[in-house]
């Protein structure tokens, strides 16, 4: 495939002219990565699947440039008539070639960003990251090192992975990615000889030819413990070792230039999931499937820690009689059930053998599999700080003896992942919709009072009847009544809860979350159901966070007043006050924009968080905001740096929890090294947000005053469209692939909460999703331009120039502005225009369309007059460099999907019709990099 890539514009001048020279180089090696491997993909496409096809290939690539460049209509004709008289199964052959192209395409933007990275890290004399950076701000500012070790001592970064199906690859396409990123990596790193580099190329083209030859679909629907197993993976690549390295290296710097701590920096960084623990709407999530999930997370955590014991125990070769070794050591050597006599002068073995032994006997306790049998029997620990002491015995020997420069090695990282990651690997959050507990307490309390109608009484009379249930020591369920399989699946969860306290530990499920959380009651309601299972307890102690996710823009208008009235419960006190004094919140993206829009949703989120800062402080309780961000702007999603910066002052205060989804989980951690950066991201912003903003929700008050009044007009705007234009679900349904989508087996849960076709049923997923097929990505900006328009006719005195102050003055609507930027660069009218035309009615696609049209344009003209662009992503050329030469072979997916929905759509019988739009799905994911 020829990859003639479009050159960066001539005007795209910088100040900084080694910036400019070091961004030209980085630009060049990135076109010679992408063009070598297009030239082995089109070279695979030849030799596979003929010439013909492959000149067909670029005959559709030359012509979709011309179409894109200014929406050419004699270029337009033209590709529909290629596109017309291909078949069916050429159409699938050309769209494979055109999806593995943006695949391949990632993988040399993923190589490009790392070799940025480790490019400043060189520039910087080693003082590589963002984190370091953070901490050399933090050091400026007059903190000392021991008060950033107090502040991590109460800190937690969580990021939290989550089942929600975006992601469209199969791990085996993945990991065939990852092994010509790998070989991509060696040819950056290493001085290849010639035989080398040509054994190199043919790797590079066995890779290739499997990919092609590997199935890019799944042929099968994803279970819930299938999702684990592919979450598991990115443990492996990146988390068991990355986490505690970079916690690691944190203490390292804090060190420099100073005295050694008297005790260990904290671990801050703890990861979460809700993959297996998240039944909000999907049946498939059971009490058995979550025994299965954390029998998996421990497995997988247990077999590290075995690994790297057996390796540990071959490197800590020390003899007795060549250094010292500490008593209580030799006491731990003597307690090891090996018996070989090759190692009874080497106590440091022998004292890894024996808790390997342990390690091992604990594993087969908590009913996990493991690979490599102990040489004896050793005792189980009883729990993970048993595990820990043992490893502590260790490191203290070799400190006590001159040997700290090797109990920094294995040792030390492994001490650190046992701190991090327990037996439980990740904390586990257990998630269902307030609605279903609602109905099981109901069920629970009519039985137990006969003649009551829970569901029939008002919010004050269910808070009093709830608090008074909290503080009974009786039991609400009764082994004589026959509840309904939705109430006895709740409770056998909840069972399953408190069992895997008991097996797993206490930090193995940390979180009960109440999605569409709406009043006092539904927290309360799930109290009284942990109580029922013993992890609630009737004198006021709770052994799990009660979480409330406000997900609407009704919900979190109202939620700083239902938190108000939570905390000044003293029933409810008491449980938050044995958990700390920390209470967490969650807040929805996804919900609030398909309910009110992008800037609606956002503003909303940003005043939710400064008045729960508020009502928190009052009460002394500590505020601690899980933020619930989609991949995409559409769904919350958006650089992490900038988002956890732009948070209202006080809202982070050391502690966040964010979910990372679906593809977002791929590109952000498959890769060792851009994993770590990514986690370095999170804890630097966290410090940065924390410590070193000043404590202000934004610079003036009639930036808030202004903000109110656009996304009040945004709001009106946006649900003017959504919600109240006649035949608007009809266009939506017809315009989009959204039926379609629902074929692809990417996740084992339903695409929409009811049976019906109404938006406000449907997951925001698939929301976004279907509009970022036909590159229109509505969500991620309508109703801003219209807004701006009116906002200036109703503030001539202010106008733009206000406008522009906004948002060089206050980060959180920079960042909004950054978003949006971003999403309508990956937009095209003249692609989406395709897509209307699927509308069969014309006065409806012309209504409906022409008023997206106009508000997609107005929205890029203020876009941009406020940001003083010229061009989308202009401040950010390195992004629109990469969108803008995406173009060219994204372009002809979204052309070809059209046609096979038309024939989908007219019924046509053959299965390759549907694969194909499938297939384009796929595609045109990769090429947006981010699809819900």
């Amino acid at each position: 495939m020829s990859l003639q890539t479009i050159p960066s514009d001539a005007a795209d001048h910088r100040a900084n002219r080694a910036e400019d020279a070091q961004a030209l180089e980085a630009d060049a090696q990135l076109r010679d990565d992408i063009r070598l491997l297009g030239r082995i993909l089109g070279d695979t496409v030849r030799d596979q699947e003929g010439a013909e096809l492959f000149d067909l290939v670029e005959r559709i690539r030359q012509t979709s440039i011309r179409f894109h460049r200014d929406e050419d209509r004699l270029a337009r004709r033209e590709l529909e008539q290629i596109l017309d008289s291909m078949s069916t199964s050429e159409t699938v052959r050309i769209v494979r070639a055109f999806s593995y192209f943006s695949h391949l395409a990632n993988i040399a933007e993923d190589q490009n960003n790392i070799r940025q990275m480790r490019a400043r890290a060189a520039a910087n004399n080693g003082g590589s990251g963002v984190l370091a950076e953070t901490l050399a701000l933090a050091k400026g500012a007059g903190i000392t090192a021991d008060e950033l070790r107090r502040f991590f001592k109460e800190a937690q970064v969580s990021p939290v992975l989550t089942a929600h199906p975006t992601e469209v690859r199969r791990k085996s396409t993945m990991d065939r990615e990852m092994e010509v990123a790998a070989l991509l990596d060696r040819r950056e790193r290493v001085t290849l000889t010639e035989d080398e580099a040509a054994a190199s190329d043919e790797q590079l083209r066995r890779e290739v030819l499997t990919l092609w030859q590997t199935n890019l679909l799944r042929r099968t629907k994803l279970t819930v413990l299938d999702e684990v197993a592919n979450g598991l993976a990115f443990y492996d690549y990146t988390f068991l070792r990355e986490v505690p390295r970079l916690v690691n290296t944190l203490e390292d710097r804090l060190e420099e230039g100073g005295e050694q701590a008297a005790s260990e920096l904290a671990s801050f960084l703890r990861m979460g999931s809700w993959i297996g623990g998240d039944r909000d709407g999907n049946p498939f999530v059971t009490a058995d499937v979550m025994r299965g999930t954390l029998r998996l997370q421990s497995s997988r955590v247990m077999q590290f820690y075995l690994n790297e014991l057996h390796v540990l125990g071959s490197e800590l070769s020390i003899a007795a009689h060549l250094a010292d070794v500490s008593e209580e050591l030799r006491t731990l050597a003597e307690r090891s059930p090996d018996t070989s006599p090759h190692r009874s002068g080497e106590p440091y073995r022998l004292a890894v053998s024996g808790i390997y032994a342990r390690l091992a006997a604990t594993a087969e306790k908590l009913e996990v599999e493991i690979t490599r049998r102990p040489v004896g029997k050793g005792a189980p620990y009883e729990s993970v700080k048993e595990l820990q002491a043992d490893l502590d015995v260790l490191h203290r020997s070799l400190i006590s003896n001159n040997a700290r420069v090797i109990a920094r090695g294995r040792l030390r990282l492994l001490r650190r992942a046992v701190d991090c990651f327990g037996f439980h690997l990740a904390r586990l959050d257990i998630r269902q919709n307030s609605a279903v507990h609602e109905r099981t307490i109901a069920e629970l309390m009519d039985a137990a009072n006969p003649g009551m109608s829970y569901l029939a009484l008002g919010e004050e009379a269910r808070i009093s009847l709830l608090t008074n249930e909290l503080r009974s020591a009786r039991s609400l369920v009764s082994q004589f009544v026959k509840y309904s399989d939705e109430t006895m699946g709740e409770l056998n969860l909840f069972h399953a809860a408190a069992e895997a306290h008991a097996k797993f530990g206490s930090d193995a499920i940390q979180q009960c979350i109440i999605s569409m959380c709406k009043g006092m009651s539904d927290m309360l309601e799930v109290a009284v159901l942990l109580k029922e299972v013993g992890l609630v307890h009737p004198s006021g102690r709770s052994a799990i966070n009660i979480v409330p996710l406000f997900e609407t823009i009704e919900d979190l208008q109202a939620s700083s007043s239902i938190m108000d009235r939570m905390l000044s419960l003293h029933d409810y006190r008491r449980l938050v006050d044995s958990r700390g004094s920390v209470q967490e919140v969650m807040l929805g993206y996804s919900d609030s924009n398909k309910d009110g829009g992008f800037v609606t949703s956002g503003w909303e989120l940003y005043k939710a968080e400064i008045g729960l800062v508020d009502v928190f402080e009052r009460h002394g309780v500590r505020l601690r905001l899980f933020h619930g961000r989609g991949g995409s702007v559409g769904r919350g999603g958006g650089p992490s740096y900038d988002a956890i910066i732009a948070q209202p002052g006080g809202a982070v205060n050391g502690q966040i929890r964010i979910t990372e989804q679906g593809e977002i989980i791929s590109s952000k951690y498959s890769n060792a090294e851009v994993g770590r950066n990514n986690l370095e991201i999170l804890a630097a912003a966290t410090l940065e947000a924390s410590l070193l903003h000043p404590r202000q929700s934004a610079p003036r008050r009639e930036y808030l005053t202004a903000m109110d009044e656009l996304s009040n007009l945004a709001f009106k705007a946006y649900r003017g469209l959504v919600y109240e234009t006649d035949g608007f679900v009809d266009y939506f349904w017809e315009s989009t692939v959204i039926n379609e989508i629902a074929t692809l087996n990417i996740g084992s849960r339903p695409a929409s909460r009811k049976k019906t076709r109404a938006i406000e049923d449907l997951r925001a997923i698939p929301w976004v999703f279907s509009w970022a097929q036909c590159r229109l990505m509505l969500p991620g900006w309508y109703g801003f331009g219209s807004a701006v328009e009116q906002w200036i006719a109703e503030h001539p005195d202010k106008g733009m120039p206000f406008l522009k102050e906004l948002y060089k003055e206050w980060p959180f609507f920079r960042m909004l502005l950054s978003n949006m930027d971003m999403v309508l660069a990956k937009s095209s009218i003249a692609i989406a225009s395709r897509y209307a035309e699927l509308v069969p009615d014309e006065a409806l696609r012309e209504k409906i369309f022409g008023r997206i049209r106009r508000e997609w344009h107005s929205c890029i003209e203020t876009l941009l007059d406020i940001m003083g662009q010229d061009r989308l992503l202009q401040g950010n050329p390195l992004l629109e460099r990469s969108v803008r030469h995406r173009f060219p072979y994204l372009d002809p997916l979204n052309h070809v999907q059209v046609e096979l929905l038309k024939e989908h759509r007219a019924q046509n019988p053959d299965e390759q019709v549907l694969r194909g739009i499938q297939l384009t799905i796929n595609g045109i994911s990769a090429g947006l990099r981010n699809t819900g």
